[in-house]
Parts: structure tokens; sequence; C-alpha cells
């Protein structure tokens, strides 16, 4: 009997570190599809249209990373998760990959045993403030009710910057982003700090979003990037070149309209990037036209960020730090060799 319990432990710890070996990517092939951990109520970053339909810039990119690993850029199914709960789904193995305007820190790096990729959208916390206040700067805030998103960047950096500007204020903490935009739009406080992408996002849905504006004041360095399990580093390198190559297809002007075209370009450089000369795919473990399908069926850095939050959107968004480095962004690829 003995033996027999003694072979039940070996047998199941064999089972799994063979999976734990075996790595994301294997995973999610076996299963065919990758579970995204996702906002879930962020306009123009992650939500569900009315007809279920999930949209944004950060669905865009678990797309994209679909479009690589399967050929198919809906091979996706869609956790939404809360501030809280977030790393957690990932450390537990509930979610494969994070896309939820997560913000890179060295704590997070480190003490929660993450492994963050390449940014996908370059943020900095602002407040939103209705505009019958009369405020115009953030230092006009002394003893205002502040709606705040606990377990996050957003509930330190406000405490800071309060505390260095000899300013009081009354925290209003409300776990659910839907949810802390119905307090705040009820009038429950004065004021609604966060990203400022995440601002626009909440201001967007606002019953009368003309009623509100986003103070000029940014109190942080907020890079959103997506986030994997630490240790797995093949799958860590699938995700960052994931959004690389949507980077990389910008700079080189390929879009999702002319990448058929560019498959016929004589340049070096395009040749390699596209997988009309072979390596790149090999080297990650995908197809050599991985980068193809993620062009072709979501498009480069510029599409993707226009379609969902640029300035012909609801959020009317500049490019600002999310340009190109030869714009004055920072967006900005390793070359694809």
């Amino acid at each position: 009997m003995k033996l027999l319990k003694v072979l039940t432990v070996c047998i199941t710890v064999l089972a799994i570190s063979t999976l734990a070996m075996a790595g994301t990517l294997e995973d999610v092939k076996a299963k065919g599809f990758i579970q995204a951990g996702v906002n879930g109520s962020l306009f123009g970053f992650g939500k569900a249209d009315d007809k279920g339909v999930w949209k944004g810039l950060d669905v865009d990119a678990a797309r994209a990373l679909s479009a690589a690993v399967f050929g198919d850029p809906d091979k996706l199914k869609f956790t939404p998760l809360t501030a809280k709960t977030r790393f957690t789904a990932l450390q537990s193995g509930e979610i494969d990959v994070l896309f939820r305007n997560c913000t890179q820190t060295l704590s997070r790096d480190s003490a929660l045993g993450l492994d963050f990729c390449q940014v996908n959208y370059y943020d900095g916390q602002g407040f939103l403030i209705p505009k019958k206040l009369g405020i115009k700067s953030a230092k006009e805030l002394d003893g205002a009710t502040v709606c705040v998103l606990p377990g996050t960047t957003t509930e330190l950096n406000v405490a800071d910057y309060f505390r260095a500007n000899g300013m009081k204020m009354n925290p209003v903490v409300i776990e659910n982003t839907a949810e802390l935009a119905k307090t705040f739009f009820a009038g429950r406080c004065d004021v609604l700090t966060s990203d400022a992408s995440q601002l626009a996002g909440t201001r967007a849905v606002a019953p009368n979003p003309a009623d509100y504006m986003i103070l000029p004041d940014i109190i942080s360095k907020e890079p959103l990037a997506p986030a994997v399990r630490h240790g797995d580093n093949k799958w860590k390198d699938i995700v960052n070149y994931s959004v690389l190559a949507t980077i990389n297809a910008e700079e080189l002007g390929i879009t999702s309209k002319n990448v058929d075209a560019m498959l016929k370009s004589n340049d070096p450089k395009i040749k390699r990037f596209l997988g009309v000369t072979a390596g790149n795919g090999k080297a990650l473990g995908l197809d050599e036209n991985f980068v193809y399908n993620i062009i072709k069926m979501v498009g480069n850095y510029g599409e993707i960020f226009e379609r969902n939050v640029g300035v012909n959107t609801q959020l009317g968004i500049e490019r600002g730090l999310n340009a190109l480095w030869t714009d004055g962004g920072l967006m900005y690829s390793p070359p694809f060799k």
C-alpha cells in the first residue's frame, strides 16, 4: 500500500514536471487557443461590444499573438480581470498571458514572479474632473474626494503626489473599473485618477463626455505592457516579438493593405521580416510567416492605435510618446534578424 502511494506521488510529480517543461506554447497549441486576461470594462483597450465582440488596443495585441501562434487572430478566450485579481490569475495559470493595461514596475517584475514584455502603450497618471469645478491644475485639489482603484500603482502615486504637495485627500476606493466610473459620474467624488488613457476611455462612455476634462498634470510614468509568468523564456520571446512586429512593420511602412505587395520587396530587411528569407520563425518556434500573419490579420502598430484610441475615435488620443522613435516617440523595435 505504501509502495502504491509512493508510486502515485512520483507519477503526479512527473506529470507536473513534464507539463512545466513543455511550456506555455506547447500548452496553448495542445488546447487550441490562448487564454488572455484583459480589463473587460475599459473602452478603447479591452471591452466587449453589444454583440459580444472584444475590441481594444490590448485586445488587438492579444489577436496579434494568436495570429503569430496559430495563423488565426481569433484563437482566443478572454478572461475579464480586476486590478486586484489580474496578477493572481496569471500566477495560478488561469490565463496564459495578461493584456490588461498593466504598469511594469520593479516589484511586480521581481516579487510577483512576472515577466513584462514590450511596452504597447506609454502612459502617465492624470486626473479627470467635472468641468463645473472650474479647476485648471491638480495642485488645486487640496481636500478633494478622489476615486481610485485599489491594488494599482495609481493608488500609491496619488497618495505620494498629495503628500509631496502638502495637500490632503479623501480616497474612495472601489475595485471594479466600471463601478468606479459610475461612482464618479454619480458625483460621489470630485476627481477620478488613473492612467490618462484609462481616463480617456472612461470619459468616452460618460453620460455627457463634454461635461468632463482631463487636467494637464501627469504625475507618473506608466509603461503598460503584456505580462507572462517568470521562467518561460520561449513564451516571453513570442509575446514580446508579437508586439515588436507591429512596431517594426510601421517603421518599415508595411501595413495590412500593402503587406502582400511587400512580399515581393528586394529589401533584405523586409524579406527577413516577413519570412520570405527564413530564420526568424524557426528561432521562436513559429511558422516563418508569423509576422506576415500578424500584419495581414491585425495591422501594424499605427493601424492598431488609430483604430482603437486615435484622434478619430471617441477617445481622440494623440500618438505622443506612442509615436515611432523616428517621429519623436518611444516606439522602437530591435532588428528582426
